[in-house]
């Protein structure tokens, strides 16, 4: 039985060095290139012009490690959420988990390099007819323990280029899980200003509550004095009755933000709250950079540049149909009719040899195949163009945000300071009887919805500085693409 394994494995020996042979040697798909992409000098919003030309490859290896990205906006509260999210948010789970699987398919293709090696033992009792001119109503039994092994050699690079396709859409499927963080990142910090907006409103609306109240004390003793009306009174009353009920309406819009922020970090809303936070809050300076350098910073875009090369890869399986597949089988074991000589050398069974098939008519079927991968790689190719012009649109779009918003904050507050003289002239014409109290009323009113649209613009400015971080890729490092 030795010498039977023996022979069948120098004949899979010598076959399978010739087949790797060869198959290093033929390689019927395309090889791949990265293709280019639009990448401006410089942004129209400000940044250090290019000295390169205005296409320039993909290439997803930037290096510059940047961490934690929130960590500019120097409050330890976020940061202890974003922490808390990258381990419990149950999207990220779901793309960590189609990472595995894509990882898993590869491992399946490099199967294909191998041999396929199976054994089936078996005791068979058969009754022979005497027509077989054996002895009438004779039963024997047979014992059989074979291993068949069968193996296709690589030769045209179907395998390895199955391997390619599989690697690459494991790297697009790594590079899609670090979008997925970046995204739940961006979008809690963005509900985390958001609340702290509320938290703003709420005293800006305190403030002017208590202010109100007292411009209500003074309404009813001036008309308790005889300087003043009823309906002042009355005025007075119900801009107070409506600030305070606009202040309770707050809690709707801070409730919705906490339990948003609850569930990004896999939480149940109800065993979740963020305490008030009253301290002020400021972007941080975020330094574009040059534009070409958003090619390797974005994890969205190296997922659609690996997808192109996945798509490439396809292409040269489908062109591998077009060749013959050699398969070689071998076959070794004993077989006899009494398991006392079952393992004798005069039992021994072996077989090996190759086979070829080859594909000789099919009405165009693989030249169809071909020209559907073809044609789906232009279409990846488009997806990831499209990809980058989108990235660029989304760094201007929050350059120009910040730019304009700082601005209008600007403006915001000398009309912040210009509304509160005026409060100050109508309170003291008020008092002294020269104006009515209709000329406090809109001045209040004035200075509450400058001040609250000042807020806005603050908040504004908070989710446009974390949706720029976003847009130039915040904290990822496509170093960590894992290599062929």
């Amino acid at each position: 039985m030795r010498i039977a394994w023996k022979s069948a494995a120098v004949h899979l020996s010598r076959i399978a060095l010739a087949g790797a042979t060869v198959s290093s040697a033929c390689r019927v798909g395309p090889r791949y290139t990265r293709p280019t992409a639009s990448a401006p000098l410089e942004y129209k919003e400000g940044a250090a012009p290019l000295s390169a030309g205005a296409w320039k490859l993909a290439e997803p290896g930037d290096t510059a490690a940047r961490g934690a990205w929130w960590d500019a906006f120097n409050d330890p509260r976020l940061n202890d959420l974003e922490r808390r999210l990258d381990g419990s948010n149950q999207n990220i789970a779901a793309a960590v988990a189609n990472v595995q699987i894509a990882r898993a398919m590869v491992r399946e293709a490099r199967a294909q390099f191998f041999p396929l090696v199976t054994t089936n033992p078996s005791v068979i009792n058969s009754h022979v007819s005497a027509a077989f001119g054996r002895s009438l109503g004779a039963t024997f039994t047979d014992y059989s323990v074979p291993v068949d092994a069968s193996w296709e050699p690589d030769l045209f690079g179907r395998v390895r280029m199955s391997v390619e396709s599989g690697t690459f859409a494991a790297q697009a499927a790594f590079a899609d899980l670090e979008n997925v963080r970046l995204s739940a990142q961006a979008e809690l910090a963005a509900d985390y200003y958001g609340l702290r907006a509320q938290d703003a409103l709420r005293q800006v609306l305190d403030s002017t509550v208590n202010a109100y109240r007292e411009t209500l004390d003074l309404t009813r003793a001036l008309f308790v004095a005889g300087r003043s009306s009823d309906e002042a009174v009355a005025q007075a009353e119900a801009q107070l009755r409506a600030t305070e009920a606009q202040a309770t309406n707050l809690g709707v819009l801070r409730a919705q933000y906490e339990h948003a922020i609850a569930v990004l970090v896999g939480v149940p809303p109800s065993t979740f709250a963020i305490p008030v936070e009253r301290e002020p809050f400021r972007p941080p300076v975020i330094p574009p950079g040059v534009p070409s350098a958003l090619l390797e910073r974005r994890p969205d875009i190296a997922a659609a540049e690996r997808t192109v090369a996945q798509a490439n890869a396809q292409i040269g399986v489908a062109r591998t149909a077009f060749f013959p597949t050699v398969t070689l089988d071998g076959s070794a074991g004993v077989l006899s009719t009494t398991l006392a000589t079952l393992f004798t050398w005069p039992s021994r069974v072996w077989s090996v040899g190759p086979s070829l098939l080859q594909t000789i008519f099919d009405g165009g079927a693989r030249k169809a195949t071909v020209d559907q991968y073809r044609a789906a790689y232009d279409q990846t190719v488009a997806t990831y163009r499209q990809t980058v012009l989108i990235a660029f649109q989304q760094v201007e779009d929050n350059l120009a945000a910040l730019r304009i918003l700082a601005q209008e904050i600007e403006l915001q507050d000398a009309a912040i300071g210009a509304a509160q003289r005026g409060l100050q002239e109508a309170d003291v014409r008020y008092r002294t009887g020269i104006d009515p109290y209709l000329n406090v009323l809109v001045a209040q009113t004035t200075l509450l919805n400058l001040e609250q649209t000042a807020v806005n613009l603050a908040m504004q400015r908070m989710v446009a500085s974390v949706q720029l971080i976003k847009a130039l890729g915040g904290g990822w490092d496509a170093s960590r693409i894992p290599s062929p």
